[in-house]
């Protein structure tokens, strides 16, 4: 998110004090996304810091989100996060959230295999894409997709290690179907004429989503796994570890209309380069269906022990590629980073840092030989207070244009 901050006079520092009691780290907010345009709403993030003897991690977060965006994306969600819940020793995670995307972005599966032509969407005839023997509808790469999740997931010690155990539930209702044409003509002003015709749709008429797959439907799982974890802090470590083996098995035992397992593995790493302000950070990642048949709707999202996030491609995967672009049943995907934090200072007691950072994403499906990696590069820009409540900016390119061209994003925190 971009917000407007307003600094007034204070006295430069070098050093972090420690942070007690509940901080706020939320206000009105303007982003941009390049793959759901501008977003206005309100996020607000607290921080509870108890005795600030575990600065800069928190002893609870509350995270809650009302959004819209000019692409027709609504968000309305609350996280919840004590990794002290429980005597001290069971760390517990939860969400509850609703979203609407009258334009959710859809280019079909297995990456390279499914060749992406902008043409096919571009109605105006001074864009330099534009070919009317081409165009289909301008949102020939969409359909509507809402959905509702509430999900828990508690984590404890393994031994006296750093190794810890996790286990949760979710519960989904997600609703897909082609472009609402009158929705989006009414909420998003367009006046013109616009084919009814897309992808999804394609692809359901020639058998490759199924039907029972289509509109949808109510997924619930169980999650459970390890993870082995050793950052010296959480919002942006200098140094350590943090690995994730998961098991996500949908079932009809609690009430799901599909049937599969998914197994997630991701680990990272963090490197001090130069103490207190250089570091080099990395994320290797695989994802694959072990067991029965994924839907289509549920191959993009990645499960993880903290928030779940949507890709291959788009702000939280491979930036400066088309969100989505890389879709699968099994996907493996990579990031490098290098983040400097180049300014200190501290306001009314609050301490805030800015960082520049520099990436190379890449990514691909594993689960068909005719796909290859996808690569893309770019830079970012942080501000931070308190550790915690970081404001991210980061600008991608796509070293391929079937994957589009570059990507603009504005949210919070660091990728990972």
């Amino acid at each position: 998110m971009l917000f407007v901050l307003v600094f007034l006079p204070a006295v430069l520092s070098a050093q972090n004090t420690e942070k007690t009691g509940w901080t706020v780290g939320g206000v009105p907010a303007i982003s941009y996304n390049s793959d759901r345009g501008f977003q206005y709403g309100v996020v607000l993030e607290l921080y509870n810091f108890g005795d600030g003897s575990d600065y800069p991690n928190y002893q609870q977060t509350i995270q809650g989100e009302w959004s819209r965006t000019t692409g027709g994306s609504g968000i309305n969600e609350i996280f919840f996060d004590a990794p002290n819940f429980l005597w001290g020793k069971i760390r517990l995670t939860s969400y509850a959230g609703y979203r609407t995307e009258l334009l959710q972005p859809f280019y079909g599966f297995r990456g390279y295999e499914t060749p992406y032509n902008p043409a096919f969407a571009v109605s105006d005839p001074a864009d330099p894409d534009y070919n009317a023997n081409l165009y289909k509808s301008r949102f020939y790469y969409a359909h509507d997709r809402r959905y509702w999740s509430l999900r828990s997931d508690l984590q404890g010690a393994l031994g006296k290690g750093n190794l810890r155990w996790v286990a949760g539930f979710n519960f989904t209702g997600l609703d897909a179907g082609k472009p609402d044409i009158d929705e989006i003509s009414s909420n998003l002003s367009f006046d013109d004429d616009i084919p009814d015709s897309s992808l999804y749709e394609t692809y359901i008429q020639e058998g490759i989503i199924p039907s029972d797959e289509a509109q949808g439907g109510q997924v619930n799982y169980f999650k459970f796994g390890a993870i082995y974890d050793t950052r010296d802090t959480e919002a942006n470590p200098m140094s350590g570890i943090w690995t994730e083996l998961l098991f996500t098995t949908a079932t009809e035992i609690l009430g799901s209309d599909f049937n599969y397992t998914v197994a997630t593995l991701t680990h990272r790493q963090y490197f001090t380069l130069i103490e207190d302000d250089l570091s080099f950070a990395y994320r290797l990642g695989m994802q694959s269906n072990v067991a029965g048949d994924m839907p289509f709707f549920m191959q993009p999202f990645i499960m993880s022990t903290y928030k779940i996030r949507e890709g291959l491609g788009g702000a939280k995967t491979l930036r400066g590629i088309l969100l989505n672009r890389v879709v699968g049943e099994s996907i493996g995907w990579g990031n490098f980073e290098l983040r400097w934090k180049f300014y200190r200072i501290n306001i009314f007691n609050q301490h805030f840092y800015t960082a520049l950072n520099t990436f190379f994403d890449t990514g691909r499906v594993l689960s068909t030989g005719e796909d290859s990696l996808h690569h893309s590069y770019g830079l970012g820009l942080r501000i931070a207070m308190n550790q915690n409540f970081i404001v991210g900016i980061d600008y991608g390119r796509a070293l391929d244009e079937q994957d589009g061209d570059s990507g603009l994003y504005i949210g919070l925190g660091f990728l990972y």
